[in-house]
């Protein structure tokens, strides 16, 4: 689980929008999601395959919701493989922990690259202690670009940081990018 020292640094550094719409793949019992949804009052959407973690989340969701019933935004836990979630036109912020192998990365990227085909949008990464396999790939094979790197300060790991990168909506304009 991200620790919430990291989040409370992240978002410090990293700025919400109101129509943002946040999927947090390998949400685990639901940490990120809940401190998303409690802070900023989003609607968020955890992707969960392991089945007693995903019933451990929707638990913790019953609990929550107890306390933040004032909080309209949706707040989703789903049970099943990251690449096949359907990316909604509104999911504009991807979150990562690394969940996953690179192999399933590339899967989930390109179905938000699809998604964002067809449905033009600003959309953001945002990867927690990244390995170096989805930097390469998200260097050489996307058009996604890094925005900011933020180190969590107190750590002896340096490698515990976030990498967020963007895919901005001007770049549809550029037609030599697009990945099949």
């Amino acid at each position: 689980a991200t620790p919430y020292k990291a989040l409370n640094i992240l978002f410090e550094n990293y700025k919400f929008r109101d129509v943002d719409k946040v999927v947090d793949f390998g949400c685990g019992r639901g940490r990120v999601a809940f401190y998303l949804h409690n802070r900023f009052h989003l609607p968020v959407t955890g992707i969960e395959a392991n089945y007693k973690t995903y019933e451990e989340a929707l638990e913790n969701k019953a609990l929550y919701r107890l306390r933040a019933e004032h909080i309209n935004a949706p707040l989703k836990f789903k049970y099943g493989l990251a690449q096949h979630y359907k990316i909604d036109k509104k999911d504009n912020c991807f979150y990562f922990f690394n969940p996953f192998s690179v192999h399933i990365f590339r899967k989930v990227v390109h179905n938000i690259l699809r998604s964002v085909e067809k449905d033009r949008r600003t959309v953001d990464l945002i990867l927690y202690y990244p390995i170096r396999e989805y930097k390469d790939f998200l260097k050489t094979s996307t058009p996604f670009s890094i925005i900011n790197k933020i180190r969590v300060p107190g750590g002896s790991d340096k490698k515990e940081k976030f990498i967020i990168y963007r895919l901005r909506e001007e770049v549809f304009d550029e037609d030599d990018y697009w990945v099949s």
